[in-house]
Protein backbone atom coordinates (compact mmCIF):
# COMPACT_ATOMS: atom_id res chain seq x y z
CA UNK A 1 0.00 0.00 0.00
CA UNK A 2 1.24 3.68 -0.77
CA UNK A 3 -0.16 6.23 1.36
CA UNK A 4 0.64 10.16 0.86
CA UNK A 5 0.08 12.46 3.70
CA UNK A 6 0.60 16.44 2.54
CA UNK A 7 0.93 19.03 5.12
CA UNK A 8 3.82 17.98 7.93
CA UNK A 9 2.95 20.43 11.11
CA UNK A 10 1.77 18.81 14.38
CA UNK A 11 -1.35 16.38 13.17
CA UNK A 12 0.93 15.54 9.96
CA UNK A 13 3.60 14.36 11.61
CA UNK A 14 1.50 12.55 14.16
CA UNK A 15 -0.98 10.86 10.81
CA UNK A 16 2.70 9.81 9.81
CA UNK A 17 4.33 8.09 13.05
CA UNK A 18 0.70 6.68 13.46
CA UNK A 19 0.54 4.92 10.05
CA UNK A 20 3.78 3.80 10.30
CA UNK A 21 2.97 2.01 13.96
CA UNK A 22 -0.17 0.15 12.60
CA UNK A 23 1.82 -1.25 9.06
CA UNK A 24 -0.57 0.30 6.96
CA UNK A 25 2.16 1.49 4.27
CA UNK A 26 4.60 0.01 2.54
CA UNK A 27 5.52 3.14 0.94
CA UNK A 28 4.78 6.60 2.66
CA UNK A 29 5.07 10.06 0.53
CA UNK A 30 5.38 13.37 2.60
CA UNK A 31 4.87 16.54 1.14
CA UNK A 32 4.44 20.42 2.68
CA UNK A 33 4.86 23.59 0.99
CA UNK A 34 8.10 24.16 3.23
CA UNK A 35 10.32 21.07 1.19
CA UNK A 36 12.83 20.85 3.93
CA UNK A 37 10.35 20.25 6.89
CA UNK A 38 8.82 17.26 4.60
CA UNK A 39 12.66 16.27 3.75
CA UNK A 40 13.24 16.40 7.48
CA UNK A 41 10.16 14.45 8.60
CA UNK A 42 11.30 11.55 5.82
CA UNK A 43 14.75 11.42 7.20
CA UNK A 44 13.60 11.25 11.04
CA UNK A 45 11.31 8.71 10.30
CA UNK A 46 13.22 6.39 8.42
CA UNK A 47 15.78 6.34 10.85
CA UNK A 48 13.24 4.47 13.32
CA UNK A 49 12.93 1.79 10.27
CA UNK A 50 13.79 -1.22 13.04
CA UNK A 51 10.67 -0.53 14.52
CA UNK A 52 7.72 -0.57 12.81
CA UNK A 53 6.73 -3.04 9.87
CA UNK A 54 9.22 -2.13 6.55
CA UNK A 55 7.95 0.62 4.66
CA UNK A 56 9.85 3.33 2.37
CA UNK A 57 9.21 7.19 3.36
CA UNK A 58 10.56 9.32 1.68
CA UNK A 59 9.06 12.85 -0.26
CA UNK A 60 7.13 13.04 -3.04
CA UNK A 61 5.31 15.76 -5.14
CA UNK A 62 1.10 16.50 -4.83
CA UNK A 63 0.78 15.54 -8.52
CA UNK A 64 2.40 12.10 -7.80
CA UNK A 65 0.31 11.25 -5.07
CA UNK A 66 -2.54 10.37 -7.44
CA UNK A 67 -0.85 7.10 -7.89
CA UNK A 68 -1.16 6.74 -3.91
CA UNK A 69 -3.92 4.15 -2.63
CA UNK A 70 -4.51 6.87 -0.09
CA UNK A 71 -3.52 10.70 0.30
CA UNK A 72 -4.43 12.31 3.73
CA UNK A 73 -4.54 16.10 3.32
CA UNK A 74 -3.45 17.74 6.78
CA UNK A 75 -2.61 21.06 4.99
CA UNK A 76 -3.48 24.40 6.32
CA UNK A 77 -3.64 26.66 9.38
CA UNK A 78 -4.16 25.52 12.52
CA UNK A 79 -6.57 27.03 15.05
CA UNK A 80 -6.21 29.58 17.66
CA UNK A 81 -7.36 29.75 21.44
CA UNK A 82 -10.21 32.14 20.58
CA UNK A 83 -11.13 30.63 17.10
CA UNK A 84 -13.92 28.39 15.75
CA UNK A 85 -13.02 25.93 13.55
CA UNK A 86 -15.81 27.35 10.80
CA UNK A 87 -13.03 30.61 11.91
CA UNK A 88 -10.23 28.80 10.08
CA UNK A 89 -12.50 28.36 6.33
CA UNK A 90 -11.82 30.57 3.66
CA UNK A 91 -7.95 31.01 4.04
CA UNK A 92 -7.68 26.69 4.35
CA UNK A 93 -10.55 26.34 1.45
CA UNK A 94 -8.09 27.60 -1.04
CA UNK A 95 -5.45 25.22 -0.01
CA UNK A 96 -7.35 22.41 -0.02
CA UNK A 97 -9.23 23.26 -3.14
CA UNK A 98 -5.90 23.96 -4.88
CA UNK A 99 -4.50 20.39 -3.35
CA UNK A 100 -7.41 18.30 -4.54
CA UNK A 101 -6.94 19.67 -8.44
CA UNK A 102 -3.56 18.77 -8.57
CA UNK A 103 -5.10 15.04 -7.61
CA UNK A 104 -7.83 15.22 -9.96
CA UNK A 105 -7.79 12.04 -12.32
CA UNK A 106 -6.18 9.43 -9.43
CA UNK A 107 -7.05 6.50 -8.09
CA UNK A 108 -6.39 7.64 -3.94
CA UNK A 109 -8.99 7.92 -2.07
CA UNK A 110 -8.81 11.32 0.02
CA UNK A 111 -9.00 11.65 3.74
CA UNK A 112 -9.50 15.01 4.79
CA UNK A 113 -8.11 16.13 8.19
CA UNK A 114 -7.95 19.54 7.70
CA UNK A 115 -10.30 22.21 9.74
CA UNK A 116 -12.97 22.83 9.57
CA UNK A 117 -12.99 19.27 7.84
CA UNK A 118 -16.71 18.58 6.73
CA UNK A 119 -17.09 21.77 4.67
CA UNK A 120 -13.40 21.37 3.54
CA UNK A 121 -14.56 17.11 2.49
CA UNK A 122 -16.99 19.21 0.20
CA UNK A 123 -14.74 21.55 -1.64
CA UNK A 124 -12.53 18.60 -1.57
CA UNK A 125 -14.94 16.31 -3.43
CA UNK A 126 -16.11 18.96 -5.41
CA UNK A 127 -12.29 20.03 -6.89
CA UNK A 128 -11.03 15.84 -6.96
CA UNK A 129 -14.46 14.98 -8.86
CA UNK A 130 -13.75 11.66 -6.66
CA UNK A 131 -17.14 10.18 -5.97
CA UNK A 132 -18.95 11.16 -2.82
CA UNK A 133 -17.26 7.97 -1.31
CA UNK A 134 -14.17 8.37 -2.06
CA UNK A 135 -13.51 11.66 -0.19
CA UNK A 136 -13.93 10.81 3.73
CA UNK A 137 -13.28 13.54 6.34
CA UNK A 138 -12.46 12.25 9.92
CA UNK A 139 -15.59 14.42 10.94
CA UNK A 140 -16.66 13.10 14.19
CA UNK A 141 -14.12 9.96 14.90
CA UNK A 142 -12.11 11.69 17.20
CA UNK A 143 -15.23 13.55 18.93
CA UNK A 144 -16.65 10.16 19.47
CA UNK A 145 -13.25 8.47 21.13
CA UNK A 146 -13.28 11.40 23.54
CA UNK A 147 -16.68 10.71 24.19
CA UNK A 148 -16.46 7.46 24.55
CA UNK A 149 -12.81 8.14 26.97
CA UNK A 150 -15.46 10.24 29.07
CA UNK A 151 -18.00 8.07 29.37
CA UNK A 152 -15.50 5.14 30.13
CA UNK A 153 -14.17 7.70 32.67
CA UNK A 154 -17.07 8.13 34.64
CA UNK A 155 -18.34 4.67 34.78
CA UNK A 156 -14.57 2.91 35.57
CA UNK A 157 -15.22 1.15 32.40
CA UNK A 158 -12.61 0.50 29.32
CA UNK A 159 -14.13 3.23 26.62
CA UNK A 160 -13.64 0.05 23.94
CA UNK A 161 -16.62 -1.22 25.58
CA UNK A 162 -18.81 1.96 25.56
CA UNK A 163 -20.61 2.58 22.14
CA UNK A 164 -21.98 6.16 21.70
CA UNK A 165 -21.57 8.40 18.86
CA UNK A 166 -21.03 12.28 18.16
CA UNK A 167 -22.96 13.39 14.71
CA UNK A 168 -23.26 16.29 12.75
CA UNK A 169 -20.62 18.66 12.59
CA UNK A 170 -16.84 18.62 14.18
CA UNK A 171 -17.81 21.85 15.70
CA UNK A 172 -19.86 23.53 17.87
CA UNK A 173 -23.46 22.22 16.46
CA UNK A 174 -21.91 18.50 16.64
CA UNK A 175 -24.80 16.24 18.32
CA UNK A 176 -24.12 13.37 20.63
CA UNK A 177 -26.81 10.50 20.11
CA UNK A 178 -27.64 9.88 23.47
CA UNK A 179 -30.84 7.53 23.09
CA UNK A 180 -28.57 5.18 21.30
CA UNK A 181 -25.66 5.30 23.62
CA UNK A 182 -25.20 1.49 25.02
CA UNK A 183 -22.26 -0.52 27.00
CA UNK A 184 -21.82 -3.53 26.15
CA UNK A 185 -24.90 -3.88 25.21
CA UNK A 186 -26.79 -2.05 27.79
CA UNK A 187 -28.58 0.95 27.21
CA UNK A 188 -26.64 3.96 28.85
CA UNK A 189 -29.07 5.36 30.51
CA UNK A 190 -30.28 2.15 31.97
CA UNK A 191 -27.00 1.55 33.76
CA UNK A 192 -27.06 1.84 37.68
CA UNK A 193 -25.30 5.07 38.83
CA UNK A 194 -25.50 6.75 35.13
CA UNK A 195 -26.64 10.25 35.88
CA UNK A 196 -28.56 11.58 33.14
CA UNK A 197 -28.16 15.11 34.21
CA UNK A 198 -24.34 14.98 33.71
CA UNK A 199 -25.59 14.56 29.67
CA UNK A 200 -25.05 18.23 29.13
CA UNK A 201 -21.59 18.80 30.99
CA UNK A 202 -20.23 15.91 29.12
CA UNK A 203 -20.97 16.94 25.77
CA UNK A 204 -19.72 20.18 26.53
CA UNK A 205 -16.07 18.68 27.92
CA UNK A 206 -16.02 16.64 24.34
CA UNK A 207 -17.46 19.70 22.25
CA UNK A 208 -14.70 22.19 23.95
CA UNK A 209 -11.74 19.69 24.17
CA UNK A 210 -9.98 20.68 21.35
CA UNK A 211 -9.73 24.03 22.77
CA UNK A 212 -8.72 23.70 25.65
CA UNK A 213 -5.65 21.29 24.17
CA UNK A 214 -5.20 24.38 22.05
CA UNK A 215 -4.87 26.65 25.46
CA UNK A 216 -2.73 24.56 27.06
CA UNK A 217 -0.08 23.05 24.29
CA UNK A 218 -0.90 25.50 20.61
CA UNK A 219 -2.30 22.17 18.55
CA UNK A 220 -4.43 19.26 18.76
CA UNK A 221 -2.50 16.10 17.36
CA UNK A 222 -1.57 13.11 18.73
CA UNK A 223 -5.34 11.37 19.08
CA UNK A 224 -5.80 12.50 15.63
CA UNK A 225 -3.19 11.09 14.18
CA UNK A 226 -4.46 7.69 15.88
CA UNK A 227 -8.33 8.51 14.33
CA UNK A 228 -6.56 9.03 11.05
CA UNK A 229 -4.47 5.79 10.94
CA UNK A 230 -7.58 4.10 12.00
CA UNK A 231 -9.57 5.42 9.52
CA UNK A 232 -6.83 4.34 7.20
CA UNK A 233 -7.02 0.79 8.31
CA UNK A 234 -10.45 0.37 7.57
CA UNK A 235 -10.06 1.99 3.81
CA UNK A 236 -7.21 -0.11 2.88
CA UNK A 237 -7.30 -3.03 4.59
CA UNK A 238 -10.58 -3.19 3.21
CA UNK A 239 -12.24 -3.76 7.45
CA UNK A 240 -15.68 -2.50 6.02
CA UNK A 241 -15.39 -0.66 9.92
CA UNK A 242 -18.97 1.50 10.92
CA UNK A 243 -17.07 4.55 11.35
CA UNK A 244 -18.51 8.43 12.25
CA UNK A 245 -16.86 9.61 9.31
CA UNK A 246 -17.85 12.43 7.27
CA UNK A 247 -18.43 12.63 3.61
CA UNK A 248 -20.98 14.50 1.72
CA UNK A 249 -24.67 12.88 1.79
CA UNK A 250 -27.64 14.18 -0.17
CA UNK A 251 -30.81 12.75 1.43
CA UNK A 252 -29.12 10.60 4.32
CA UNK A 253 -30.88 10.45 7.59
CA UNK A 254 -33.89 12.70 5.94
CA UNK A 255 -31.13 15.95 5.86
CA UNK A 256 -32.31 16.72 2.33
CA UNK A 257 -30.11 18.43 0.49
CA UNK A 258 -26.43 18.03 0.12
CA UNK A 259 -24.17 18.62 2.80
CA UNK A 260 -20.82 16.85 3.75
CA UNK A 261 -20.95 15.85 7.65
CA UNK A 262 -20.80 12.93 10.17
CA UNK A 263 -22.89 9.73 9.80
CA UNK A 264 -22.05 6.13 10.77
CA UNK A 265 -20.80 4.97 7.36
CA UNK A 266 -19.02 1.64 6.64
CA UNK A 267 -15.70 2.34 5.61
CA UNK A 268 -14.01 -0.41 3.37
CA UNK A 269 -11.88 -0.50 0.21
CA UNK A 270 -14.73 1.23 -1.81
CA UNK A 271 -14.46 4.00 0.59
CA UNK A 272 -17.02 5.63 2.92
CA UNK A 273 -20.25 3.68 1.48
CA UNK A 274 -23.43 2.70 2.91
CA UNK A 275 -24.89 4.95 5.72
CA UNK A 276 -26.16 3.61 8.68
CA UNK A 277 -28.09 6.26 10.73
CA UNK A 278 -28.41 5.81 13.86
CA UNK A 279 -32.14 5.78 16.43
CA UNK A 280 -32.45 9.66 17.07
CA UNK A 281 -34.82 11.45 19.82
CA UNK A 282 -37.01 14.23 18.55
CA UNK A 283 -34.18 16.66 20.24
CA UNK A 284 -31.27 14.67 18.64
CA UNK A 285 -32.90 14.53 14.81
CA UNK A 286 -33.47 18.70 15.79
CA UNK A 287 -29.91 19.11 16.61
CA UNK A 288 -28.86 17.09 13.74
CA UNK A 289 -31.12 19.23 11.07
CA UNK A 290 -29.56 22.36 13.26
CA UNK A 291 -25.40 20.77 12.09
CA UNK A 292 -26.42 20.28 8.73
CA UNK A 293 -27.96 24.03 8.11
CA UNK A 294 -24.94 25.29 10.01
CA UNK A 295 -22.61 23.41 7.51
CA UNK A 296 -24.42 24.47 4.46
CA UNK A 297 -24.74 27.63 5.32
CA UNK A 298 -20.40 27.99 5.51
CA UNK A 299 -20.61 25.99 1.90
CA UNK A 300 -22.95 28.56 0.60
CA UNK A 301 -20.52 31.37 1.78
CA UNK A 302 -17.35 30.37 -0.25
Amino acid sequence: MRVGIIGMGWVGASVAISTLHAGLARELWLNDVRPGLAEGEAMDLAHGASFYASADVRCADVEAMRDCDAVVIAAGKGGRPEQTRLDLLRENATIVRDIATKLRGGRATIVVVTNPVDVLTHVVWRASGLPAARVIGTGTMLDTARLRQVIGRELAIDPRSVHAQVLGEHGDSEVVAWSSANVGGVPLRAIPGWATEREAAIATEVRTAAYEIIRRKGATNHAIGLVTAHLLSSLLRDERRVLTASRVHDGSAGLGGEVALSLPVVVGAEGATRVLPPAMDATERAGLARSAEVLRTAIASL
